[in-house]
C-alpha cells in the first residue's frame, strides 16, 4: 500500500512538471533585452512600428527591446534569421503580406524556410490602406486618364516597388490585372528608396502607404490618384478609392504583425500577446495611427494563425492571376 501511495505520488508530480515548468517560464519572461528584427529598410511602415512598439514593450516588459533591420531578397534574409534563431521569445521577426506572398512567389529552396512551420504567430499589430500616386509630370489628374494613358503607351510606364513580393509589388500587380495595363515593374532595395525614385522623376508611379506617402502627396513631390481602401481613407479624404475611381472590387492594403521561431513555449507567445494587445488598443495609439491612416489590429494567437493561413491562399491567387498576365 506504501508502494503504491508513493507511486501515486510521484505519478502526480510528473504530471504537475509540464505545468510548474511552463509556468516559470512566463514568470520569469523576459529576463534580459529582446531583438525585434525588421526585414524591411529604415522609416518604412514595418520599422516606425516596431520601433513605436518596442519603445513601450520596455516599459510594460522591463527589459529593452532592440530594433535591427535585416534588408534584402524581398524580406527573406531577415525571416531567415529569426526561423533560425533559438526558440526562447528573445528574437521576433515584425513581418507583413511580404512574407505571406513570398511563400507563393519564391521556392522552398530561394527562401530555405516555411513561414508556417517555422515560426509561430504572435499578434497582428496594424493595418494601413495604400494609395496610388504618379510623379506630377505625368499628363494624368485622374485614375481613369492614368489607365487610358498606360494602354496607350504599353510598357512605356514605370511604377517602382520596394522590391518582388512586397505589398507594394502584389497591390500594383493586382492593379495592372484588373485594369488592363502594362506597366514595367522596377524594384528597389526598400520603399524608401523606392518612394526617393518616384518623387525625383525616376519612375511614374507608386503605390505606397498611406502613412509613408502622405507627406509627399500634401508637398506636391506627388500627385494622388486612388487610395485601395474599401472606403476614402481618413487621412486623404478628397482622393476617391480605386474601386470608385475606375477599378471595381480593388482593395489592397499593407498589415504588421510579430511571429517568434516555432518551438517558442506558449506561455512566452500568450504573454507577448496579451502586451502587444494592450498596446494598441491604448486610445493614443490608436488616435496616432488613426492620424497617420492606419488601424489596430487585436486577435489571439489562434486568430493570427488561421489570418495568416488566409493571406498566404488570398497572395497565391493574386501570384498566379498576374503571372498569367
Amino acid at each position: 500500500m506504501r508502494g503504491s501511495r508513493i507511486a501515486l505520488v510521484l505519478a502526480a508530480l510528473l504530471l504537475a512538471a509540464p505545468v510548474m515548468s511552463f509556468s516559470a517560464v512566463a514568470g520569469t519572461y523576459p529576463s534580459r533585452p529582446i531583438k525585434i528584427i525588421v526585414p524591411f529598410g529604415p522609416g518604412g511602415p514595418a520599422d516606425v512600428a516596431a520601433r513605436l512598439l518596442g519603445n513601450i514593450l520596455q516599459q510594460s516588459l522591463g527589459q529593452p527591446i532592440v530594433v535591427e533591420n535585416r534588408t534584402g531578397a524581398g524580406g527573406v534574409i531577415g525571416t531567415q534569421e529569426v526561423a533560425k534563431s533559438p526558440a526562447d521569445g528573445y528574437t521576433l521577426l515584425m513581418m507583413s503580406n511580404t512574407q505571406t506572398a513570398n511563400e507563393s512567389l519564391m521556392s522552398p529552396a530561394q527562401r530555405r524556410y516555411d513561414l508556417m512551420r517555422d515560426l509561430v504567430p504572435i499578434a497582428p499589430v496594424n493595418s494601413s490602406d495604400l494609395v496610388i500616386v504618379v510623379h506630377p509630370s505625368v499628363p494624368a489628374k485622374t485614375l481613369p486618364e492614368f489607365i487610358a494613358l498606360a494602354k496607350s503607351e504599353p510598357g512605356k510606364l514605370n511604377y517602382a516597388s520596394s522590391g518582388p513580393g512586397t505589398p507594394y509589388h502584389m497591390a500594383a500587380e493586382l492593379f495592372k490585372a484588373m485594369a488592363g495595363v502594362d506597366i514595367v515593374h522596377v524594384p528597389y532595395r526598400n520603399s524608401g528608396e523606392a518612394r526617393s525614385g518616384v518623387i525625383a522623376g525616376q519612375e511614374q508611379m507608386m503605390i505606397d502607404a498611406v502613412p509613408a506617402m502622405a507627406p509627399n502627396i500634401a508637398a506636391h513631390q506627388v500627385r494622388a490618384l486612388a487610395s485601395t481602401g474599401k472606403i476614402r481613407s481618413d487621412v486623404l479624404p478628397n482622393v476617391p478609392t480605386a474601386s470608385e475611381a475606375g477599378v471595381p472590387g480593388y482593395e489592397a492594403t499593407i498589415w504588421l504583425g510579430l511571429m517568434a521561431p516555432a518551438g517558442t513555449p506558449k506561455p512566452i507567445i500568450d504573454k507577448l500577446n496579451t502586451a502587444v494587445n494592450d498596446i494598441i488598443k491604448r486610445p493614443d495609439i490608436v488616435k496616432l495611427w488613426g492620424a497617420q491612416g492606419a488601424k489596430p489590429m487585436s486577435m489571439s494567437p489562434e486568430e493570427f494563425d488561421k489570418f495568416l493561413r488566409g493571406d498566404i491562399v488570398k497572395w497565391a491567387e493574386v501570384a498566379k492571376r498576374f503571372k498569367k498576365s
